[in-house]
């Protein structure tokens, strides 16, 4: 069973898309690894020692990701990853063409990749343009299309995520390269969530950047990597050492690197099989909440190959997300809100906005989403608990704005 103990009870864990366990072999390479000393800048023995397992496994990850080991640029996770490819792009491409101003996304974004943008236009100038989605969260091409050929040549770079966080929805990052690629723009792709989900191959895909994580595919935190093409000029935002191809200085995390590349090997190798199995598990989940809810519904595409295999995102009507989230963690049941918290009031997910949603139904959603240790059993516990959950959600609800009615009245 995906069973985690987290205090008095057992938790039924389907919450993978914020993090999922490390798998096994990962552990026991980073686990020998800690115990190793020397920097891998030293030119000493150890230093050359510790410097041989990185390089190996960025060749390692090279051979999963479909790309050359110099592409690969660690980083400390996604969020840097993101921030180094959006700013350096930016900055470089400025550098080399000062109308290059012009910076192409989708309102649907990760905000490590959404708050970069935002700050790039009140700090640097950026002239940022979120385009739309329709109401499956799949990028208007024709917008995209349009934003370009207004101007390409202000345009500095296109920024798509493979995957969505939230609803799942596969992005068509192969058609987006071939729009800006005609006009010489360098396209980014946020792949945090699609590696080792779907199909993910970069010199084939024709992004020019990626950004991948290691704790979203059973490595450890606090290590990523952006691929980057060789002939690509990024302008690093770290200055110390020059390591990373004077991308990215700092003294790599080695033990973390090699349970990353494990990590990245294994989710890869073993991506059919995965998606064969938790895409069943999750059609079986959202037919069984639906006859238990009837009014639940589903968001997100349902196109054959157009959804991360493991995520459901579903809307409960008449229910608050956050009320929903906490009833099933009292049974022992982990999911996830949509919505982003700010100084604790709850907002609307900006991706079921963008989406077309109205802010009650956005608000009234949960993403479930499996990964390598999910089972029969998580499913079943979500099934069980989801009637009873949803009627004291709504009913809680129904007495609250009684509350509010009365003291309004």
């Amino acid at each position: 069973m995906s069973q985690i103990t987290e205090g008095p009870f057992d938790t039924h864990y389907l919450d993978h898309a914020a993090s999922t366990p490390m798998v096994a072999e990962a552990v026991q390479a980073m686990t020998a690894q800690l115990t190793c000393i020397g920097n891998p800048s030293s030119l000493h023995a150890s230093g050359r020692a510790v410097r041989r397992v990185v390089e190996e496994s960025r060749e390692t990850i090279a051979r999963a990701m479909g790309c050359r080991p110099g592409e690969v640029v660690f980083t400390s996770g996604g969020t840097e990853a993101d921030n180094l490819a959006v700013k350096g792009l930016f900055w470089a491409r400025r550098a080399q063409d000062e109308r290059r101003t012009r910076i192409l996304s989708t309102a649907v974004e990760h905000h490590a990749v959404l708050d970069p943008l935002h700050w790039l236009a009140e700090h640097e100038q950026a002239d940022v343009e979120l385009l739309g989605v329709d109401r499956r969260g799949r990028l208007d091409l024709d917008a995209l299309r349009a934003a370009i050929e207004r101007d390409a040549g202000s345009v500095a770079l296109v920024s798509v995520m493979w995957g969505n966080n939230e609803v799942g929805t596969v992005q068509p990052v192969a058609e987006v390269v071939e729009i800006a690629h005609a006009h010489d723009i360098p396209v980014h792709t946020d792949a945090v969530q699609a590696v080792g989900q779907v199909p993910v191959d970069f010199a084939a895909c024709g992004v020019d950047a990626l950004t991948l994580t290691a704790h979203k595919l059973g490595g450890p935190f606090g290590v990523g990597a952006l691929v980057v093409r060789r002939d690509i000029d990024v302008t690093p935002q770290l200055h110390g050492g020059g390591q990373e191809r004077d991308i990215r200085s700092g003294t790599v995390d080695a033990p973390a690197i090699v349970g990353f590349a494990t990590a990245v090997e294994l989710a890869v190798k073993r991506q059919p099989e995965h998606a064969a199995r938790v895409s069943a598990l999750r059609d079986q989940l959202v037919r069984r909440v639906q006859e238990q809810v009837r009014d639940a519904g589903l968001n997100g595409d349902t196109g054959p190959g157009r959804r991360l295999p493991g995520n459901a995102h579903l809307t409960f009507p008449g229910c608050e997300g956050d009320s929903l989230l906490m009833l099933l963690d009292a049974r022992g049941i982990a999911t996830s809100t949509g919505s982003a918290c700010s100084a604790g009031v709850p907002q609307p997910s900006h991706v079921l906005l963008a989406m077309g949603c109205d802010q009650e139904r956005a608000r009234g959603s949960l993403r479930f989403t499996l990964g390598h240790t999910s089972t029969q059993a998580d499913v079943d516990a979500v099934v069980e608990a989801i009637g009873p959950v949803v009627e004291r959600a709504r009913a809680a609800g129904v007495a609250a704005g009684h509350a509010s009615s009365r003291k309004t009245g």
